[in-house]
């Protein structure tokens, strides 16, 4: 059907809500708006879906949601009597329609005859990843658009790991997502039906008290909590998300006193009133910590995103002044602190390994190789760093020590298999304290990594191209990078290209040899100089995200370099 059948079909449909009934009039007077809506199903990908809210298939509504559940729904029945009875834990974070979306899940699972267990409040990502492992589901929900403005939700699926589902059961879900044609005909329990329905189970403090209890194995040294905790000074932002829900708990039962919650920020608001967007990695969502830093004349300032799988920090300066330090510093200075502290109690195995992403930081990797420990790269995206922990513990070939991506995402222990912005703020807070016993702020513990490792530097261009145009741009620039394929970067040559799409790894002589990992749309250029640069398309967002990253022998060296290198990218994307 044509995207304006599609959208006669819904303005015909009895069921459809009045809120969105407006919207469907409204969008009569725009053609333009009325297309993007219909104009193809919202994307169903290996993380689930993210979109705008409103009516249409290329929205976020009830509908869609019904669809996505409906396509997973059919995969636990095609999986099995077992994977029925074990069923599916559901949680949602503060956003525009979360709670609603939840329980539209749930009525969907139920009819199936499949159990769903469903937070009775707003809870962080990490969290649902762990309350599939503790409730033995088979498989989770997470309703969260993450970061993304305050017009966005959308729908997170994981696997019984814990983990965002891996390719192979991702794509089965999403064969059955596309098989079912009208999601406004999907069959739901009504609201009457699903109050007394055993099939739905509300669930919370429970599980809250068996994640805060492992969150208290995050914390290496106990000892130096207790005599630093009650002078670390600590400012801490949820964003108007879930982060609070458990971060103030966490934070207080590892023994850290003196700090203190943006409080215009501790408010879940779907609206995000005091930011331009809630996200840990711009430097403008820090303002109103930085405001209340300065007040309490704060050591460490930290905020998550709203759904509390990222974080980001912001260090005192020398000045009194405070600088937001990127996901790759932030890796850093975690992976030194857990190895030398393990390293110092004689705890850090033999075997221990860390994982990042192909796009992290290679400062991360110079520092597991003095502690002679084992750095695994892996494709973007968490749930490869979870199958990694899987693997890991099914063989005990490594221990995991440590998982991070360059874009704030950083795991500590495993009984969570996703980014886990709680552990992540215990864990900086122990490493603040560290330095602060040696007089010193994280920022000097940076500079001191910085003239031991060498002067790492990164950088990531987000170019977003929204809509149907902006699709088919992003697919141009993937294409004409593919076809000409560039030997140099702001004149210093390519020495290799590894094209993780087609598998090959191509050296500047023309030899070629065989990648192993999945297939991904990106592509990776090393340079003779040891920089780098990669380029993909996001998977959640409507971005084609270009990375940099370089080492010298000063900072100001690696900047010029950045600079150069950021030139050169625009320069091929014109």
């Amino acid at each position: 059907m044509s995207w304006e059948q599609v959208y006669e079909q819904w303005m015909k449909e009895e069921t459809i809500p009045e809120n969105l009934k407006k919207e469907l009039n409204e969008l009569k007077e725009n053609s333009e708006k009325c297309e993007d809506a219909f104009y193809a199903p919202l994307e169903f990908g290996t993380a689930g879906m993210r979109g705008i809210l409103g009516a249409g298939i290329n929205r976020m509504n009830i509908f869609t949601i019904r669809q996505a559940t409906e396509g997973l729904a059919r995969f636990i029945d095609a999986e099995g009597i077992e994977a029925k009875r074990r069923g599916v834990a559901i949680a949602y974070d503060s956003r525009h329609m979360s709670p609603e979306f939840a329980m539209e899940a749930a009525k969907t699972l139920a009819k199936h005859g499949i159990p769903a267990f469903v937070f009775e409040s707003l809870r962080p990502t990490p969290e649902l990843s762990f309350a599939v492992r503790h409730l033995n589901a088979f498989s989770g929900i997470m309703i969260t658009a993450s970061h993304n403005p305050a017009a966005y939700n959308g729908y997170k699926v994981y696997g019984a790991d814990g983990g965002q589902m891996p390719p192979a059961d991702a794509d089965a879900v999403t064969r059955y997502v596309r098989e079912v044609e009208n999601p406004l005909k999907v069959e739901v329990l009504t609201d009457e039906e699903a109050k007394d329905n055993a099939l739905i189970s509300i669930i919370g403090e429970e599980v809250d008290a068996a994640y805060l209890k492992e969150v208290k194995t995050v914390t290496i040294n106990q000892e130096l909590i207790n005599e630093m905790g009650k002078e670390l000074k600590l400012v801490y932002t949820p964003l108007h998300g879930t982060g609070k829900m458990l971060g103030e708990k966490a934070l207080k039962q590892a023994g850290f006193e003196k700090f203190v919650l943006v409080p215009e920020q501790a408010i879940a608001d779907p609206d995000f009133t005091t930011v331009k967007s809630p996200n840990p990695e711009e430097h403008s969502a820090f303002e109103y910590a930085i405001r209340l830093g300065e007040k309490e004349d704060a050591d460490l300032l930290i905020a998550t995103d709203p759904d509390a799988d990222r974080l980001g920090a912001a260090v005192r300066l020398p000045n009194g002044t405070y600088q937001v330090l990127t996901g790759n510093q932030l890796g850093s200075i975690m992976i030194q602190y857990i190895l030398e502290a393990h390293k110092q109690a004689g705890t850090l195995p033999e075997n221990a390994v860390v994982l990042k992403s192909i796009v992290s930081s290679e400062l991360a990797t110079a520092i597991t190789a003095k502690y002679n420990t084992k750095m695994v790269d892996v494709l973007t995206g968490f749930k490869f760093i979870a199958e990694k922990i899987e693997q890991y513990e099914e063989d005990d070939s490594q221990t995991f020590m440590f998982g991070f991506e360059e874009s704030y995402g950083y795991l500590v222990k495993s009984f969570v298999r996703d980014k886990d912005a709680i552990q992540a703020l215990v864990l900086l807070a122990e490493v603040a304290a560290f330095y602060k016993k040696q007089g010193k702020t994280l920022y000097d513990g940076l500079q001191d990594i910085f003239k031991e490792y060498g002067y790492f530097e990164e950088k990531t261009i987000s170019v977003t191209l929204s809509g149907i145009e902006g699709s088919e741009k992003i697919k141009t620039l993937m294409k004409k990078f593919r076809e000409e394929a560039p030997t140099s970067f702001a004149a210093i040559n390519v020495a290799q290209t590894e094209d993780f799409k087609e598998l090959t790894r191509t050296f500047a002589d023309g030899k070629v040899e065989v990648l192993t990992t999945p297939p991904s749309d990106v592509l990776k250029y090393f340079l003779e100089d040891g920089s780098w640069i990669a380029i993909r398309p996001s998977g959640t967002e409507p971005k084609i995200k270009f990375y940099l990253a370089t080492k010298a022998a000063s900072q100001t060296e690696a900047d010029q370099k950045i600079k150069n290198f950021e030139e050169a990218v625009n320069a091929l994307t014109k």
